[in-house]
């Protein structure tokens, strides 16, 4: 019965709709919001003793989707929508105590009050409820990552990895040289049509977060790798019509994230670097190797399609890290005697 319930429970069904739909989430974010919530929502049904009514459960979303929130002689919350409904401070945080005997790690935590937070906030502004419970409940304070990034050297042996004399190859190694020439999501890479690219211009228009674009230039190295690429299966008489897909698996479709991931982790065991260096290890490094060379933030935040400024100021921690481990390895005055 808890398997998905998710998708049971008319009112999580309709925050993750919008999500996807009025704010252009991923279907990945959708999805990791909806696991979150599927912890909530079977928490509710074992701490109640409740069965799973789907259709008690959509008509109690639409009565409180529509203002109707009493009704005559109901002495108490009888389905899961109910309790949802009639949450307040206090019982969140037993939820959320019992979420913390998991041994979750405070990011964890975060994000599950942060899915919380953002489904209660959406309730009150659709006046399902007359005020947010989650407003009184703290996140839990975490200790401040730094991005992962590798050194030049290492991005230059994984992009050296793809034997670019074969179609995959070819595809492969345009994959690795956009990616770090350009710093982009991995999501916003499959997303790529050939319309978008401008081989003039030497750049490419990207469909960010919240489906907004920006252009991004491409690099001498990337836009030979494409380049390249498109030739080949120009070659192999594979469409390259201005809406298609321009990155495609061996089935002429478009190639998913996951596809990219296995890729790179497989040109990674090739060449013998770290595993744990993924897609976002390039989009680190890119942004990284900027400012290391001198870059504004402004320009890296635009490249990156960072809405707020303290997203990509993180990296000039790891760069003023990077200055002071070489101050103080090359300084003869840079340690306490």
């Amino acid at each position: 019965m808890n398997k998905n319930i998710e998708k049971n429970v008319a009112v999580v069904t309709s925050f993750l709709n919008y999500l996807l739909d009025e704010r252009a989430f991923s279907e990945y974010t959708g999805r990791c919001y909806g696991v979150d919530l599927r912890q909530f929502l079977v928490w509710i049904t074992e701490e109640q003793n409740l069965t799973l009514d789907i259709p008690a459960e959509t008509s109690d979303w639409q009565r409180y989707s529509q203002g109707e929130k009493d009704i005559a002689g109901h002495v108490g919350p009888e389905t899961i929508t109910e309790h949802v409904i009639s949450a307040d401070t206090e019982y969140l945080r037993s939820f959320l105590s019992y979420l913390s005997e998991s041994n979750y790690s405070p990011a964890t935590m975060a994000r599950k009050i942060a899915t919380l937070r953002s489904f209660y906030k959406w309730l009150e502004r659709n006046q399902a409820i007359d005020s947010n419970p989650m407003t009184l409940i703290r996140t839990p304070r975490q200790k401040k990552r730094l991005p992962k990034a590798i050194d030049v050297e290492q991005v230059e042996k994984l992009l050296s990895a793809p034997n670019d004399k074969t179609l995959l190859g070819a595809r492969d190694r345009a994959i690795l040289e956009t990616l770090y020439s350009t710093g982009i999501r991995v999501s916003e890479l499959v997303g790529i049509n050939f319309s978008d690219i401008d081989e003039t211009g030497q750049a490419i228009v990207i469909r960010g977060k919240g489906r907004k674009e920006r252009i991004v230039p491409l690099g001498s190295h990337a836009m030979s790798a494409v380049s390249h690429y498109t030739n080949v299966l120009q070659a192999n008489n594979i469409s390259n019509e201005l809406g298609d897909p321009l990155f495609i698996n061996k089935h002429n479709a478009r190639l998913s994230t996951r596809s990219v991931r296995r890729k790179v982790s497989k040109y990674l065991e090739q060449v013998g670097l770290d595993p744990s260096i993924s897609p976002h290890t390039l989009r680190h490094s890119f942004a990284t190797h900027l400012l290391d060379n001198g870059a504004d933030l402004r320009s890296v935040q635009e490249l990156l399609g960072h809405q707020s400024l303290s997203t990509t100021q993180i990296y000039t921690h790891l760069t003023t890290k990077r200055m002071r481990e070489s101050y103080d390895q090359s300084h003869p005055r840079a340690e306490a005697g």
